[in-house]
């Protein structure tokens, strides 16, 4: 089943390269039988982030049409303007629709108080407006720790050292379709400097751990009642994606560990292990067709 895009998104043309079924959005398209998702895309390298959810998302084998957002509080430092007014919609052209999903994406904000982001206020709308025009919201790392802060009051907490590689994780809740055909020990990537506490979760009614990691705490934390799901760490990322980040603070004179559990024989000069990979289509998957 396709994935509807915009038209000449530069995504669209490496998918299809992967045997990815990518359509352009073209006035009058049918409508029926097509999933709505917006993704409210706040991570700096855009490009990077539009190919790797759009490959999960192609795995559910439904029809979806992807509508990318980007906030207009802060201009974004990495990616073309030219790229945003082409492939991007604002909040404001999409308030009055419904969507059948949304994803937020984490963002390279979180060693700031929430209140510092230049575009939380704009955020926080977003989030209130979620409630009601969307059917279930999926929250990624920072989008995470966000969406819990704004909707329960559970902050995050400052690391000593960056959450930084691959981890294995238990399941918490078997019960939660989100963990349909995973087993215990499944690894996911996580990629930051602050986590929530499990502690802080548990004293919410509303909201269950879903899935956590002896190592990298709380990984997946659901909310039955309103439907949204919080993922503390990224299982779309693409096999290199630890890779791209690992050497970039290298390069930048930065004091970072090497990823945990990601390179051959823990050597970042060997190839990179993708042990997620299934996983991410999983969970992506499991989100689509049960959630949406």
């Amino acid at each position: 089943m396709p994935i509807y895009t915009k038209a000449g998104l530069p995504a669209s043309k490496i998918l299809r390269k992967e045997k990815i079924q990518i359509l352009e959005e073209l006035e009058g398209n049918k409508k029926e039988g097509i999933l709505q998702i917006a993704i409210l895309n706040l991570m700096p390298l855009k490009e990077d982030t539009e190919l790797q959810l759009l490959r999960k998302l192609w795995t559910s084998g439904k029809n979806i049409k992807v509508t990318f957002v980007n906030v207009t509080s802060y201009e974004c430092k990495n990616t073309a303007p030219e790229h945003l007014q082409k492939f991007y919609s604002t909040f404001d052209e999409i308030k009055d629709k419904k969507f059948n999903g949304l994803i937020i994406t984490g963002a390279p904000v979180e060693q700031m108080d929430f209140e510092e982001v230049k575009y939380w206020e704009e955020l926080k709308k977003i989030m209130k407006w979620s409630e009601t025009n969307a059917k279930s919201t999926l929250h990624i790392c920072w989008g995470a720790q966000a969406g819990l802060y704004y909707h329960y009051g559970i902050d995050k907490h400052l690391l000593n050292n960056k959450m930084f590689g691959v981890f294995e994780h238990k399941i918490d809740d078997n019960g939660s379709k989100i963990m349909n055909g995973f087993v215990n020990n499944f690894k996911a990537p996580h990629s930051r400097h602050t986590t929530i506490y499990k502690s802080d979760i548990e004293k919410v009614p509303d909201l269950t751990v879903v899935a956590e990691s002896d190592e990298a705490g709380v990984f997946v934390v659901e909310d039955k009642k309103r439907n949204q799901l919080y993922i503390t760490g990224h299982l779309e990322y693409a096999l290199d994606t630890l890779d791209k980040e690992y050497k970039r603070d290298v390069s930048k004179g930065l004091n970072i560990e090497i990823p945990k559990n990601y390179y051959s024989d823990n050597n970042p000069e060997n190839a990179p292990i993708f042990s997620w990979k299934e996983n991410g289509d999983r969970i992506y998957s499991n989100w689509v067709n049960y959630y949406l």
